[in-house]
């Protein structure tokens, strides 16, 4: 049955993508079906690992491959073959930074007891960087921003399926719609929500009922997930959509009006959903366990052991060994069962520990560095949009990052393949916004002036 999975793989890999490129060059639909296909495929993973090691509690547990990385070969090829009439940016804006985390993580392998665990990682940053520089690539225009538009508004239908279905037919307390974990579908379900959400806001002639429904959708999953970080954070970032929505004094008289509805209805909506899903987030708060504190503080002292310990960390990967005995490191934590020798730590939650545990306290500050980069350069993008229709992007992911960088203070999440890949979405949506006003690609007022 394996050998059968690998030939289902080898064969869509071999035939699928030279088809589908052969069928985008005749076909600006099947293109489009492509493109939707390498976002729709980080939200529900279909993908083989390769020397799988299920049992192993790392953040990369094999070789991963899947219908992401197939659908974006097609797009690679595609941005191959137009790189005469469309100049390839063989190095887009944050390469480097991400080039010196990689670096600095492929470096720490040089500490890892097992190499495989290090090596499981190392192919999931290559996969990153690809997917990043081919999406940066690819898009050029407002058009085609336009109808990524379209394609997150699918998929936020689609969550929302997966949800309720979970919710209301299986009866699972805590959703996770088709993620793993529901902290995955909190830090996924952000990004797209806000970015519907200043759609809403800001675009005139958008269908404002049709947009008022998916941004419904996308807080209706959160609220299903009960994570108590994620409700929080999911107000902090819809009031700052809001927010610098109605600061950014758009000119349009039907967005002013909307506006101006918008803070009657959203709030009166809220407020009845809240009410609905009271019992069960009343619940959620008041028997979160002491234990589940405690947890996290001491796997965060584990972590800072780590990260003292050695100039470049543990080794990629390998925070899920070294956090169990024979290794010292943990030494402080009590195990439960000490008859018990299959009993094992968790991981450190917060994804910045896990960086400098693995990786060493230096490569933190790249990575930190890497985030910000992009956090500032979307600011830069807001004031350069002025005017044109596509700023409500900059809009949503100047609240977006702002939640997800303070939601990573309390999960790993980022390390997840699905919130990792959406992620470098993001961030090849600024690098393609900020070609986009160095070359005057725009409908208003950008700049062409670089910083």
């Amino acid at each position: 049955m394996t050998e059968f999975k690998y030939l289902i793989f080898f064969m869509t890999l071999i035939v699928g993508v030279p088809l589908g490129y052969l069928c985008c060059l005749r076909s600006k639909s099947c293109e489009k079906l492509v493109f939707f296909l390498v976002i729709f495929f980080t939200c529900d993973m279909l993908d083989i690992n390769f020397v799988s090691i299920e049992t192993y509690r790392g953040t990369t547990r094999g070789f991963e491959f899947g219908m992401v990385d197939i659908s974006l070969y097609i797009l690679l090829a595609l941005v191959i073959k137009r790189r005469h009439r469309l100049p390839i940016d063989w190095f887009p804006i944050g390469s480097t930074l991400y080039l010196l985390y990689f670096s600095l993580s492929l470096l720490s392998t040089i500490n890892s007891d097992i190499g495989i665990y290090s090596s499981f990682e190392i192919l999931k940053m290559c996969r990153m960087y690809i997917y990043f520089w081919t999406i940066a690539n690819y898009l050029r225009n407002e058009q085609q921003l336009h109808w990524l538009m379209i394609n997150i508004g699918i998929i936020i239908f689609y969550i929302f399926l997966s949800v309720m279905k979970q919710k209301y037919l299986l009866g699972v307390f805590q959703c996770t719609g088709p993620f793993s974990h529901q902290n995955s579908l909190v830090m996924y379900i952000s990004i797209f929500g806000a970015m519907a959400h200043a759609y809403l806001l800001n675009v005139a002639g958008s269908r404002s009922w049709l947009w008022f429904t998916i941004f419904g959708m996308a807080s209706i999953c959160i609220l299903a997930t009960l994570s108590r970080a994620g409700l929080a954070l999911f107000i902090l970032n819809s009031l700052m959509v809001f927010t610098i929505s109605m600061m950014s004094k758009q000119s349009d008289t039907k967005v002013r009006k909307r506006h101006l509805i918008l803070l009657i209805i959203l709030p009166i909506a809220g407020t009845l959903v809240l009410i609905k899903a009271s019992d069960t987030i009343i619940e959620r708060f008041i028997s979160a366990p002491v234990e589940s504190k405690l947890s996290r503080v001491q796997l965060a002292k584990a972590a800072v052991n780590m990260a003292n310990d050695k100039v470049l960390g543990v080794g990629l990967n390998n925070f899920a060994l070294k956090i169990n005995p024979p290794y010292p490191y943990s030494a402080h934590i009590p195990m439960y069962d000490k008859d018990d020798p299959d009993e094992t730590h968790g991981l450190v939650e917060t994804v910045y520990l896990m960086v400098a545990a693995e990786t060493g306290w230096l490569n933190l500050a790249v990575f930190i560095t890497f985030l910000l980069f992009f956090y500032f350069k979307n600011i830069i993008n807001y004031f350069r949009f002025k005017g044109s229709q596509s700023r409500f992007i900059c809009i949503a992911l100047i609240a977006a990052l702002t939640c997800i960088y303070l939601q990573s203070t309390l999960e790993w999440v980022l390390k997840q393949t699905n919130n990792f890949y959406q992620l470098m979405l993001v961030f090849a949506v600024i690098a393609t916004m900020d070609r986009m006003t160095r070359t005057g690609v725009t409908n208003g007022q950008a700049k062409r002036k670089r910083c």
